[in-house]
């Protein structure tokens, strides 16, 4: 392991904010304030180290193993399985616990869906891509607790077909504000998954309408969950459970509109466009950042 492969293990650390705002709640921070204090981490200090990190754009010698097939890069996506769940029941707790107030209670959902959009959909985004079964049904075990969850099967089928192409949910057309295409990329992303898995069931001469359809037990899944939130903490919880989804979902999306505003793949036949190339996403080297996106910006 290299040394600063250690810094893939940072993502981890941010599983502690929500304790932490708690402790400040309790140190005598204003309740409203501190439930902000992951948001203010996230946003506020950890641009300022990734700033005084600088970038990496050293790419790994030929000689060297794939980062992919390293045991802790396979194995960190994976931990976040039991991370992420243990961070979900907490805030949830909290969220119903705590006098938060109307700003608080904005602030703590917001907090929530941003470490979600962390620990949930960014490593679920590296495990649908897995071979092995046990790492893509991870990955949809994490998908389904934000409730994005179309995500595992839009992601891989559509928009790595579709991307820069006006078929893509989660590419942002030249001129269009992130306000208009986070909405519409949420849409989209849903109604394809649908599509695309009927598509599928169709082809197979499968009925859609069965237990055959990944979408449908994703879903089931994710009713389950919901009303498990609901019994557990009545409407608050259940509220709590949506809410949080729906910040996660967005927090990927907006990472989407930076990645792919505006770019366009040239079309070379009616429904055909060219390959896909660097050219039809958006790269950083920050190193801070890409520890804690698993590289997801490169």
């Amino acid at each position: 392991m290299r040394w600063h492969d250690l810094g893939f293990f940072l993502p981890l650390g941010l599983a502690l904010l929500p304790a932490g705002a708690v402790a400040l709640i309790a140190a005598g921070w204003p309740v409203s304030w501190a439930a902000a204090f992951p948001l203010l981490v996230i946003f506020g200090v950890l641009p300022v180290i990734d700033f005084l990190c600088g970038i990496d754009t050293a790419n790994r010698d030929p000689g060297d193993a794939d980062i992919e097939g390293l045991w802790y890069f396979r194995m960190l996506p994976l931990l976040t399985v039991l991370v992420w769940p243990a961070v979900l029941i907490y805030c949830a707790y909290e969220f119903t616990r705590l006098p938060l107030g109307p700003f608080g209670m904005v602030a703590w959902i917001l907090s929530t869906g941003v470490l979600g959009g962390i620990l949930a959909i960014n490593p679920a985004h590296e495990l649908v891509h897995k071979s092995s079964r046990l790492e893509r049904i991870a990955g949809g075990l994490l998908l389904t607790s934000v409730g994005y969850h179309g995500f595992k099967i839009e992601h891989v089928r559509g928009h790595h077909v579709n991307v820069a192409t006006p078929a893509d949910s989660s590419s942002a057309r030249f001129g269009e504000s992130v306000y208009a295409f986070v909405p519409r990329a949420l849409r989209d992303n849903v109604r394809y998954a649908w599509r695309l898995e009927a598509q599928r069931l169709e082809q197979r001469g499968q009925r859609v309408w069965s237990l055959d359809n990944e979408m449908l037990r994703w879903t089931t899944l994710w009713l389950v969950l919901l009303a498990a939130f609901a019994l557990w903490l009545g409407a608050a919880g259940a509220l709590f459970f949506i809410a949080q989804g729906i910040a996660a979902a967005s927090t990927l999306e907006i990472i989407n509109y930076v990645e792919h505003y505006g770019l366009e793949r040239h079309a070379i036949a009616p429904g055909r466009y060219e390959r896909v190339t660097h050219l039809h996403s958006c790269n950083a080297p920050q190193r801070v950042g890409n520890w804690l996106l698993f590289n997801l910006q490169r």
